[in-house]
């Protein structure tokens, strides 16, 4: 994908040297060989350019005003003419993220970001990048892969006297809440190898957030390093990692609901943290969060389905076989939580929680449906879909995906709309030794 010597000349750059990320896969090391796509010494006079605010950018998931991306998953997506896509990182870019990115309907390639820096990510020698249709204009999309880091956006540029091309969004929305399990902690990709991605992702023709964040808790206090819960900081725009407390310490940005349109479906898969001793969550501390994080959710977006998700917690053996330790995960807590929110007694008289205020409050409109649903994972996964780390294996975390998505397709009547283009990368397990 790197540009010919012939069309450097052309465009005034240079492309620094290749280099290479270690991903360890079940103990074995994955290469990589991830190209260093950053350039220098390149002509303004090469590009037409677009400021990061420009309205044919699209920001997927949660990114702040100086346009830097946290949780998981986030990216960005816009159409464009030519054959050529540069961005401009920002100096809050964390340095060495590893991003993927993709044309059109073609397979995802990586690349690590370097802060401050400019990449050329689409030339003429991108593979595919001279095809021609069904997708018109060519659609760019880049994805932040791991869930600590996180990038900023400066600028985009497109070859001179190209454009960008603004594109509309999908007519449905997903928001998933979650912890490490959701945000893709020790998969292939992390972010991009989530089941929380690969649920939305699959199901095609879904804009979707991740807002998960590794051991956080649903209670508001501090579990394995994180200063605070979910039932706080789903609220705001970053996540709880270092380097928002190094950019925003005890003043985050409030996430703005009101400006970003409602999720149609939120899924809440939360609770592990809080069910290790080591955090010491009481069972009513742990139900009050999640039941205040729904809240959020139903005062935020009042017509949005809320799936709860029932909680895994790892396999051991007894004996000759193995056991689910998933009867320690809140399990008659979170039924009889779920039943509460179906009540009478709570549609008659629903209360909304604002994390930002802390307040509790009547909800004005309010369809009186039941709306919150528990997904019951027992029996998804084996003890070999967890890997040694205790999360899901990347073949675990697409079963997760895979039941999900037909809960979702026979529930609420959403049809499948993936049809093609690539989900999960370097997930094609496969064997042409058919003689043994």
């Amino acid at each position: 994908m790197l540009l010919s010597i012939a069309r450097l000349a052309v465009l005034g750059l240079r492309v620094l040297s290749q280099v290479s990320g270690t991903i360890l896969q079940n103990g074995q090391v994955k290469i990589t060989n991830y190209p260093d796509t950053r350039i220098i010494n390149a002509s303004a006079s090469s590009f037409t350019t677009y400021p990061a605010n420009a309205a044919e950018v699209s920001y997927k998931g949660r990114w702040d005003s100086k346009h830097v991306s946290w949780w998981s998953a986030p990216g960005i997506k816009f159409g464009y003419t030519g054959q050529t896509v540069a961005i401009s990182f920002g100096n809050w870019t964390s340095d060495g993220a590893l991003v993927a990115y993709r044309i059109g309907g073609l397979d995802w390639m990586f690349t690590n970001i370097t802060a401050g820096a400019t990449h050329l990510l689409v030339s003429p020698d991108t593979p595919g990048s001279n095809l021609t249709g069904p997708i018109n204009p060519w659609t760019f999309e880049l994805r932040v892969t791991n869930w600590a880091y996180g990038v900023q956006i400066d600028s985009v540029h497109v070859a001179a006297g190209e454009r960008l091309v603004k594109l509309p969004d999908y007519g449905r929305r997903i928001e998933i809440i979650g912890d490490s399990l959701a945000q893709g902690y020790s998969t292939s990709y992390e972010g991009l190898s989530s089941w929380a991605y690969g649920l939305a992702a699959g199901l095609g023709n879904t804009e979707y957030s991740i807002t998960a964040y590794s051991g956080i808790c649903a209670a508001d206090q501090d579990c394995w390093g994180n200063p605070r819960g979910q039932v706080h900081q789903w609220f705001y725009t970053s996540d709880t990692s270092g380097r928002a407390a190094a950019m925003y310490g005890d003043d985050p940005e409030p996430w703005d609901f009101g400006r970003h349109p409602a999720a149609d479906i939120a899924i809440i898969n939360i609770g592990t943290n809080d069910q290790n001793p080591h955090n010491n969550v009481s069972a009513a501390a742990y139900i009050d969060a999640l039941s205040k994080i729904i809240e959020g959710v139903h005062g935020n977006w009042p017509d949005a389905q809320v799936i709860v998700m029932s909680l895994w917690l790892g396999f051991y053996q007894s004996g000759n076989t193995y056991f689910s330790d998933a009867s320690q995960g809140f399990v008659d807590e979170i039924k009889q939580m779920v039943q509460w929110f179906n009540s009478d007694d709570y549609l008659r008289n629903p209360v909304i929680y604002d994390g930002v205020t802390k307040q509790t409050t009547r909800l004005k409109k309010c369809s009186g449906k039941p709306f919150v649903h528990l997904f019951n994972t027992t029996g998804i996964m084996q003890h070999n879909d967890i890997n040694p780390a205790w999360h899901p294996t990347d073949v675990g975390a697409i079963k997760v995906a895979s039941h999900l998505q037909q809960y979702i397709h026979v529930k609420f009547g959403w049809e499948l709309y993936a049809t093609g283009p690539e989900v999960y990368h370097d997930t094609t397990y496969w064997n042409d030794q058919v003689s043994y």
